[in-house]
């Protein structure tokens, strides 16, 4: 979860949809010391798991408790307690003093009741608020979930154990999106590591060969694209595609192309704001194979550029044979 929330982007959305905000309204971001200091020997250190501060104004600490323990919340307020005061040197104006909120992400039920987001202020006993500047969210990652909102989005990320999980999950925000695509990369451990950037290195070669073999396509007027030797190219189908003789993949040459097309129909009718279902209709196409490649499309908004996705699913095939 550290290295997942290195990424701005990441955090950026998750911190907008647990404080019901929007992104935009973040106009800064930077990480924070996770070490509370000390100010005397005798007491007690915190060590925290994410630490960052949005608008120069408001401290955020995201932990992750997977067991139970006893004390739990007296915890919890120790230490935003602790980050809370931690700003304020000798002599310093209470002024100084920054807004801090602590949003944990709990693998048990803190309550019986059925919320799985619950928000915690400072308020007397009418609901009225005596302050906003200590603030505690509790996402209980056990708890029942039926919507399709952000947060439910974020919790069925969380409890994702396989790849099939995250390709369940239905969403077009950007935050959770990245983080399914971050999440994947960090899946390669250290043995795979190697092999994933050799193959890297082959697609960037691959892509960069696809680009003069275009050129070389379109001033050639070539109809059937690149055959022979190590099957560069590909002719698009009909005279649109005869024309730009467009060259997309090497040894699978023209039933990678037909691929390629798809792919390019499905993009363009997305770009028109067309959903999976009508595009699946429209196509007389399989609809869980329009899901996969509007899913990967996503990740280019608003391009759609079926270059790219048609190379991510190429990436994703050959990982997974």
């Amino acid at each position: 979860m550290k290295e997942l929330f290195q990424n701005k982007k990441i955090l950026r959305y998750f911190l907008s949809n647990m404080l019901d905000m929007d992104p935009e309204k973040i106009r800064s971001l930077q990480y924070r010391n996770t070490f509370l200091r000390r100010r005397h020997k005798w007491e007690k250190e915190g060590i925290l798991d994410v630490v960052a501060e949005y608008n120069n104004d408001t401290k955020v600490n995201i932990e992750l408790q997977v067991k139970y323990f006893e004390d739990w919340d007296k915890r919890q307020l120790f230490y935003l307690a602790k980050m809370y005061s931690q700003d304020l040197g000798s002599g310093q104006d209470y002024e100084k003093l920054k807004k801090c909120v602590a949003i944990s992400i709990l693998d048990f039920d803190l309550s019986d009741r059925p919320q799985y987001h619950s928000v915690y202020r400072l308020r007397d006993e009418n609901g009225n608020e005596f302050s906003d500047v200590l603030e505690v969210h509790v996402l209980e990652l056990r708890k029942k979930i039926s919507g399709q909102t952000d947060v439910e989005n974020w919790i069925r990320f969380f409890n994702a154990k396989s790849k099939e999980d995250l390709e369940m999950i239905k969403t077009d925000n950007p935050g959770i999106m990245e983080a399914i695509w971050e999440l994947q990369d960090m899946c390669l451990r250290n043995p795979l590591r190697q092999w994933y950037e050799a193959r890297m290195k082959q697609v960037r070669d691959d892509r960069a060969w696809r680009k003069y073999v275009r050129k070389q396509a379109r001033e050639e007027g070539l109809a059937e694209g690149l055959a022979e030797g190590k099957a560069k190219g590909r002719a698009e189908g009909r005279a649109e595609g005869r024309a730009e003789g467009r060259a997309e993949g090497r040894a699978e040459g023209r039933a990678e192309g037909k691929e390629y097309n798809f792919v390019e129909m499905v993009c363009k009718k997305l770009k028109r704001g067309k959903d999976p279902e009508n595009i699946a209709e429209d196509l007389e196409a399989d609809l869980d194979k329009v899901k996969r490649i509007c899913l990967t499309a996503k990740r280019f908004v608003p391009e759609y550029d079926a270059e790219q996705v048609f190379s991510e699913l190429l990436k994703s095939k050959r990982r997974q044979g």
